[in-house]
């Protein structure tokens, strides 16, 4: 069934590209493909992206919230939650996007391997309505003519470290698409020169002090920009550089997209709840105004109604 609803179709688009734009190059076709993709998948990127300006945005929120629970951790939780209910923050919506994206990485890969194994995979694996056209025509006489170049210059076939050792053309692309991928993701996290690498956290958790998840969950996110790079060099530079192409091209539209849509003033963002809505500094300041206060305030009103009393008696 992936194969079916997945693979095929995806398959099938970058062969009619393919056999639509001029020169046929296998290359060209790809970068067009991964254009295509984010710009459908533009709706759902940009809701991901006012969720996470949002959540930039109540920071200083959660810290005071943080502040008023003192430790309290199940009172911390609801507090978050209710100020996320009424900022209109869903902190799982990147979620969504994910698994939008995966299916269509996998499904490239799967395809890309096919026509990398054997190009004959062009015609035997594309649909009968794509067989009329003249590009794929010339591939059933021929098919020493596709073209799995990169504007002649890499071929996309082959691996940036293989067994004839480093191929430089593909390790540049390899190389690029993971620095892509560290801006791409430190875009998303905002500069903040008070919180603690994960490394410190551990080191005061071993030394008896209690790890505060939030923070934890802040250090993670913050290792990732490093990390998700590292993953994708060590991923891609054992296989085809086709693939790295499309991560190389799918990373410099998703930075791009990001700077639109958070660098833009708030009164732009529209249709997002996260800005709106009262103040989370009344809601604090009523969770830790204290008891004794009021029950004091009460006693006196009280008192001044007895005392009161006695003077209309007199």
């Amino acid at each position: 069934m992936f194969t079916t609803f997945i693979v095929q179709p995806i398959f099938n688009l970058l062969v009619l590209i393919t056999a639509l734009i001029p020169g046929h190059n296998f290359g060209l076709s790809i970068i067009i493909f991964t254009i295509l993709a984010r710009l459908l998948m533009w709706p759902l990127v940009k809701k991901q992206l006012h969720q996470t300006k949002a959540m930039r945005q109540i920071q200083p929120e959660l810290k005071k919230i943080k502040k008023a629970a003192a430790g309290d951790k199940q009172k911390e939780t609801a507090m978050m939650m209710e100020l996320y209910k009424e900022k209109g923050i869903n902190p799982f919506s990147s979620l969504g996007l994910l698994l939008v994206q995966m299916p269509i990485l996998i499904g490239l890969y799967s395809g890309l391997n096919r026509i990398i194994k054997d190009p004959n995979a062009i015609v035997d694996f594309s649909y009968n309505a794509l067989h009329n056209l003249p590009w794929i025509q010339s591939l059933m006489d021929n098919i020493k003519n596709f073209d799995n170049t990169l504007f002649s210059v890499v071929d996309l076939t082959r691996p940036a470290l293989g067994n004839g050792g480093i191929y430089w053309p593909a390790m540049i692309i390899v190389a690029a698409s993971a620095i892509i991928q560290y801006y791409q993701t430190a875009q998303l996290f905002p500069k903040d020169g008070e919180k603690r690498k994960l490394r410190e956290i551990l080191k005061s958790a071993n030394e008896g002090k209690q790890a505060d998840s939030a923070e934890v969950n802040a250090a993670v996110a913050g290792s990732t920009k490093y990390m998700l790079p590292v993953f994708i060099f060590i991923v891609t530079v054992n296989i085809a550089s086709a693939l790295a192409l499309y991560l190389l091209v799918s990373g410099i539209v998703a930075f791009i997209q990001q700077g639109l849509v958070l660098n833009q003033d708030k009164d732009e963002m529209v249709g997002s709840k996260a800005l709106s809505g009262k103040p989370v500094e009344k809601a604090i300041e009523a969770e830790i105004v204290s008891t004794p206060k009021n029950t004091k305030t009460k006693t006196s009103k009280k008192a001044g109604s007895k005392k009161g009393g006695k003077k209309r008696r007199k």
